[in-house]
């Protein structure tokens, strides 16, 4: 069987995520140690306890979530499942850039913390807002975007007809309404720090691409299919160089599933949080059955369990 690992990216935290496999597995105890000491606070104490809103903050929730995702992965690898495929949601791609070996996973985590730090801080400076929008064509909202004359964009390809922009706030709201116009089913305001893969996040993209450009990556041991480009890659200097564009522009989600399947995988885990992707994945391509991986009992299911605490 022929593998795909496919990782979540924010909004898909929950309190609590990852304390039983901090109980059960010392790797992912260690890890969760690790991850509080490179950081320099309790990360461990939030994921596992809260409150909500703490780990909600953008600055937060993506190394936590990177961090759920990166055990979960290690869990896996422990159990001798590897992938030969991964990929990545957004923040997600972090996740999948360590379970391929590209980053090594303490200089990911410092990535990723700053990252989190930068988007959170241009969402601050310059406020704008992000809304999903449900059953008009992907190139529909692309032309209400481009005819809007303010700052808005497709920013997250989701899957057929779901698509998020992200922008100014009121440049969302009047596409939002000229979607409605056009005949979506529905248009979601979503909670979010900032208005993120738009414009709106070049400077904190700018500063991160400094710190991009410094980090070590090395050649993948499995294939990489990326947001910007939406295709397989194996070059680290690409990899390296499609990273440094990812936060301002479009997740391309819908075009990376359907590269994971043409890379031939019989099969696919969500290895993190939540079961978001596995939606999404279900509305692309029924074809690729796809797994949660995420919580101690998901992967005892899997066989003999890893070494237990």
């Amino acid at each position: 069987m022929t593998t795909a690992f496919l990782f979540p990216g924010q909004a898909s935290q929950l309190v609590g995520m990852g304390k039983d496999l901090s109980e059960a597995y010392p790797v992912a105890r260690q890890l969760y140690e690790e991850a509080d000491d490179t950081i320099g606070f309790s990360l461990s104490t939030i994921c596992f306890d809260g409150p909500m809103e703490e780990l909600s903050k953008t600055s937060v929730t993506q190394p936590a979530v990177f961090l759920h995702s990166v055990v979960c992965a290690r869990l896996l690898s422990e159990q001798g499942v590897e992938p030969s495929v991964v990929a990545g949601h957004s923040l997600g791609e972090y996740s999948a850039l360590v379970a391929a070996g590209v980053l090594d996973f303490g200089a990911a985590l410092q990535l990723v913390h700053r990252r989190g730090e930068l988007m959170q801080a241009a969402g601050s400076q310059r406020p704008g807002a992000m809304a999903a929008i449900l059953g008009v064509d992907d190139e529909q909202i692309v032309g209400l975007c481009e005819a809007d004359e303010g700052v808005v964009v497709a920013a997250n390809f989701n899957a057929p007809g779901q698509i998020v922009i992200s922008g100014e706030a009121d440049a969302v709201a009047r596409v939002g309404v000229a979607a409605n116009e056009a005949g979506a089913k529905r248009v979601v305001d979503l909670l979010v720090s900032g208005a993120f893969h738009s414009a709106l996040m070049v400077p904190a993209a700018d500063e991160l691409a400094t710190q991009l450009q410094q980090a070590s990556f090395s050649a993948p041991r499995a294939l990489v299919v990326t947001n910007v480009s939406a295709t397989a890659e194996t070059d680290p200097q690409r990899l390296q160089q499609l990273l440094i564009e990812q936060m301002t522009a479009p997740v391309r989600w819908t075009d990376s599933v359907k590269a994971v399947v043409g890379t031939g995988v019989t099969g696919a885990y969500e290895v993190g949080p939540g079961a978001v992707l596995k939606g999404l994945v279900r509305r692309i391509d029924r074809a690729l059955e796809v797994r949660s991986m995420g919580t101690a009992q998901e992967l005892a299911e899997l066989g003999p369990e890893v070494t237990g605490a």
